[in-house]
C-alpha cells in the first residue's frame, strides 16, 4: 500500500491504513506492507516517520505569518528530513490571510538549522504545499543571510528594497552539510513557469499581485547574482518550487531532485516491490497532473519496470483506461464512484476502506 496524501482529506499514513484495513476485510491473510509516500509536499515528513522508523523532533518555528507555532522534523543517524509545508505551508493561513506578498518561509530556515543542531550532515528538504513567494529570502535569513538594506524575512513584495545581501554567515552554518530538495516542481524562478506565475494564484494572489512579486524576485535574484562556483540558480530546475525556496536554498549549495523518486529510493522501493505480487498506490484526484512527477506515476512506472501490476484507488478518476494503462496503472476505482462525492469528502477513511474492500474482491490472491 504506497498511496500519497488525499489532499485535504486523508494524510498519506491514513490512507495507506484504511486501504490495509478494508483490503484486509476480504482477504484476511494476505502480506501487506504498508509504506505511505509523498512527492515532497504535505505529509513528507510522516512518510519518512512511518516507512524508516525515523525520529520526530519537535521544534517552535514561526509561520508564514511569524506566528510562533509548533512543528517538527525527523532525524535518522545523520540524516534528516525537513517538511517546508510545516513551516510556510498554505494550510497555516486563513483565505482572508492569503497573501503571499508578506509571507515568509524563515520558520523553513528554522528547522533546517535545528537538523543540523541535531547532528545531520544531510538534510532533505520537501519543498511543496506553500503559502509564499520570498524566494527562500526567508529561510537564509534564519540560517543568517543578512541584507545591507531592506527585510529579508518579509515576504515576497519586501524584496524590491532588499541589497548587498551577505550570505558569509548561513553559508557558514550549513558547512559540511548535504542539503537536497526534493521536488515534483522543476520550474524555474521566473518568468511564464516562474513560482509566482506559475503558483501565485493559489496563494491568494491577483494580477497586481503577480506582477508586483515578479518584480520583486528579479530584484532579488539580481542581487544575489550567481553563485561562487558561476552557476546561476535563478535558472535552475525546481528553483521555483514553494516560492522560490528552492532558488534560496541552492544559492547555499542545495541540489534539487525529483521528490518521488528520491523518497522511493529512500525507502528501498524496489527491492520492496521485487517481492510483491500486487502494487496498491493512490491520491485525491487521478487526472493528467497525477502523470507528471506525482506519487501514483512514480509508483507505477517502478511497478512496470519489475512486472507487477499496479491499482490506483481515488477520491476522483479523471483519466481515461487508455491514458491510465498508458502510465502503468492496470486498474483505477473512484471512491466518488461507489459513495458519492458528499460521503467521499466527508468521511475518507470509511470510504476509502470499503472501497479497498472491493477491490480486494477482484486483485486479492485466490
Amino acid at each position: 500500500m504506497s498511496p500519497d496524501c488525499f489532499t485535504g482529506t486523508l494524510t498519506a499514513v491514513e490512507a495507506a491504513h484504511a486501504i490495509r484495513d478494508g483490503w484486509l476485510r476480504t482477504n484476511a491473510n494476505d502480506d501487506i506492507r504498508v509504506i505511505p509516500l509523498s512527492d515532497g509536499g504535505p505529509g513528507f515528513l510522516d512518510c519518512m516517520i512511518e516507512s524508516l522508523g525515523a525520529t520526530a523532533v519537535p521544534v517552535i518555528v514561526q509561520d508564514p505569518l511569524g506566528r510562533q507555532i509548533p512543528a517538527e522534523f525527523a532525524i535518522l543517524g545523520d540524516e534528516a528530513w525537513v517538511e517546508s509545508a510545516q513551516a510556510c505551508g498554505l494550510a497555516h493561513l486563513s483565505q482572508d490571510e492569503r497573501d503571499p506578498r508578506y509571507t515568509s518561509t524563515f520558520g523553513v530556515g528554522q528547522l533546517i538549522a535545528a537538523a543540523i543542531d541535531a547532528g545531520a550532515k544531510r538534510v532533505i528538504v520537501g519543498l511543496g504545499g506553500s503559502g509564499t513567494n520570498d524566494g527562500g529570502a526567508g529561510a537564509l535569513a534564519a540560517l543568517g543571510a543578512v541584507a545591507e538594506s531592506g527585510e529579508l524575512a518579509k515576504g515576497g513584495a519586501a524584496l524590491v528594497d532588499v541589497t548587498g545581501v551577505d550570505l558569509s554567515a548561513a553559508l557558514a552554518r550549513v558547512a559540511g552539510v548535504e542539503i537536497v530538495l526534493a521536488s515534483d516542481v522543476d520550474n524555474p524562478l521566473l518568468g511564464l513557469r516562474g513560482a509566482t506565475a506559475m503558483f501565485g494564484r493559489q496563494k491568494g494572489a491577483d494580477d497586481i499581485i503577480i506582477m508586483t512579486l515578479e518584480g520583486a524576485l528579479e530584484t532579488f535574484a539580481t542581487t544575489l547574482g550567481k553563485r561562487a562556483d558561476g552557476k546561476d540558480p535563478a535558472v535552475a530546475l525546481g528553483a521555483g518550487a514553494a516560492g522560490g525556496l528552492g532558488f534560496g536554498l541552492m544559492h547555499l549549495g542545495a541540489v534539487r531532485v525529483p521528490g518521488i523518486s528520491t523518497v522511493m529510493d529512500t525507502v528501498g522501493m524496489d527491492s520492496l516491490l521485487a517481492d510483491a505480487d500486487l502494487v496498491i498506490t493512490g491520491e485525491g484526484c487521478l487526472d493528467d497532473q497525477s502523470l507528471h512527477g506525482k506519487v501514483i506515476a512514480g509508483v507505477a512506472q517502478r511497478a512496470v519496470a519489475v512486472g507487477k501490476p499496479c491499482v490506483a484507488l481515488a477520491g476522483d478518476v479523471r483519466l481515461g483506461k487508455r491514458e491510465a494503462s498508458a502510465a502503468g496503472i492496470d486498474s483505477a476505482f473512484s471512491m466518488t464512484e461507489l459513495a458519492g462525492k458528499e460521503a467521499a469528502m466527508g468521511q475518507p477513511q470509511a470510504v476509502l476502506a470499503d472501497l479497498a474492500q472491493r477491490v480486494a474482491k477482484t486483485w486479492g490472491r485466490a
